[in-house]
């Protein structure tokens, strides 16, 4: 592995000078320039694209997932990642590139526990997560304020706001991060109490306050009240196929892998990616069982699994989750990554992108494997902020949280100052993206008919698998 420093990081560089390389960008990469997009000629056909990724998943679970893109073009856009790093790839690059998640949009943003037990908010998906151009995230979200400002049936009055204060969120927050010291930055992070704090309305902070005390409930022991049941004395996970399924359901079952053996194969190197002081605790947990359950849109299909574990006695009980992980969305566009284990790449990517992750959190080690996991809690205080829920203000306020916050991922590995330098203190980026985020949100319509007019057809099968 090199240790070379990256150039746009280099310390004997002023920030003077870093400040003046990003302003002079703009020269041969105009802000303006990322208002544009048109289809290409040769663009591929976006339903090709999604059933391109139905191949290796778990066939019987592939039509859930069409079921729900199906829902709307918002939910069509959850899933729909490949097919816009293919369109971002032929988008202006302005080459100061950072950790990026590759699928930025609102519903990828979160609370969680941190190790010291406080609830923070911050991005909180790495499935595609790559080295990469920074405005490839920001343009994902951007696009999908527009599409859920669309799905609340909001004016476009009211949808361009919200849309400009996720950009001038993300523009305002980095050059305050081209101010701070070095470890302020690495540091910083967002709690629910100071987004409480800043909420306009009394009600609008009520309505944080009740979500974040239902989020604090979820933890493994809440976990187990809803997804597991005792059988003989002893908890298992119950059985609600096609969503939730214990893996020893799956004997005979046309399902080609023998997952329980793959689980048990990657404990041990799971176990090796941690910490020694979190080998220490999770020693002291015992596995019962496991399932496979159907998670989020983009990733149903996938081998997503729920683990549960016993400690000290069946009341304290411990659910990890085992998420494959595949080929970034990112890799057909940008330099393949540097770590061999895809379940190492979103690891890595999480760590370097959040300033708090998941104590659990750790990869399976199988070179010689087709299939990559990622392992992590299954509850942990996680909650997320109701999008369909919101009045016009409220997505802006929301998105403008979400702009910032992705800002403060891409400063921790990127540089905040040259990139600061290149947006400028106007609005002229801002605009730019919004010009963007609508032109897209239209391509993303005209790619939802295709996929709705294809399960209408009998093309491609869906349902809800409710």
């Amino acid at each position: 592995m090199s240790t070379k420093r990256s150039p746009q990081l280099d310390k004997a560089v002023s920030p003077q000078d870093r400040k003046a390389k990003g302003k002079s960008i703009r020269k041969t990469v105009p802000r303006s320039s990322h208002g544009e997009w048109s289809p290409p000629a040769d663009r591929q056909d976006p339903v090709d694209v999604i059933t391109s990724q139905d191949t290796n998943r778990v066939q019987w679970l592939v039509p859930i997932r069409h079921g729900r893109m199906s829902e709307s073009p918002f939910s069509f856009y959850r899933g729909a990642a490949k097919i816009m790093a293919a369109d971002l790839s032929r988008t202006p690059k302005n080459g100061l590139n950072t950790q990026i998640c590759g699928d930025g949009h609102l519903a990828n943003f979160g609370s969680y526990a941190s190790p010291d037990r406080r609830q923070v908010f911050d991005v909180n998906d790495f499935d595609e997560t790559l080295p990469g151009p920074w405005e490839w995230d920001l343009k994902r979200l951007a696009a999908s304020v527009v599409l859920a400002g669309r799905d609340n049936e909001f004016d476009e009055g009211d949808i361009k706001p919200a849309t400009l204060q996720a950009v001038a969120g993300y523009r305002e927050a980095m050059a305050k991060f081209a101010e701070e010291r070095t470890l302020d930055i690495w540091y910083w992070q967002l709690s629910l109490e100071q987004i409480m704090e800043a909420m306009p309305t009394k009600q609008d902070q009520k309505a944080l306050k009740k979500g974040a005390k239902k989020a604090r409930s979820k933890d493994s022991l809440k976990a187990q009240s809803k997804l597991a049941e005792k059988v003989n004395g002893v908890y298992r996970i119950k059985s609600e196929p096609p969503l939730l399924l214990p893996l020893r359901e799956l004997a005979g079952s046309q399902n080609p892998d023998d997952m329980r053996a793959q689980v048990d194969d990657s404990l041990s190197s799971y176990r090796a990616t941690l910490p020694d002081n979190r080998r220490v605790l999770f020693d002291r947990f015992t596995l019962v069982d496991i399932a496979l359950k159907v998670v989020g849109v983009g990733s149903v299909g996938t081998r997503c699994m729920i683990v549960l574990f016993q400690g000290r006695d069946d009341e304290d009980p411990l659910f990890l989750q085992i998420k494959e992980a595949t080929d970034s969305v990112l890799e057909d566009h940008l330099p393949k990554s540097r770590y061999q284990e895809h379940g190492h790449r979103v690891v890595a990517g999480q760590r370097l992108m959040q300033a708090s992750s998941d104590i659990f959190l750790g990869w399976t080690v199988h070179l010689d494997s087709e299939w990559h996991y990622y392992w992590r809690q299954f509850h942990d205080m996680k909650g997320s902020f109701d999008v369909a829920a919101m009045n016009p203000q409220q997505l802006a306020s929301y998105a403008g949280l979400c702009g910032s916050t992705l800002a403060h991922a891409h400063a921790r590995s990127g540089d905040p100052i040259a990139i600061a330098g290149y947006l400028g203190s106007g609005e002229v980026f801002d605009h730019a993206v919004k010009d963007f985020a609508f032109d897209y949100a239209d391509q993303n319509d005209k790619d939802y008919k295709a996929f709705v007019a294809a399960i209408k057809s009998g093309k491609i099968q869906a349902t809800t698998g409710e």
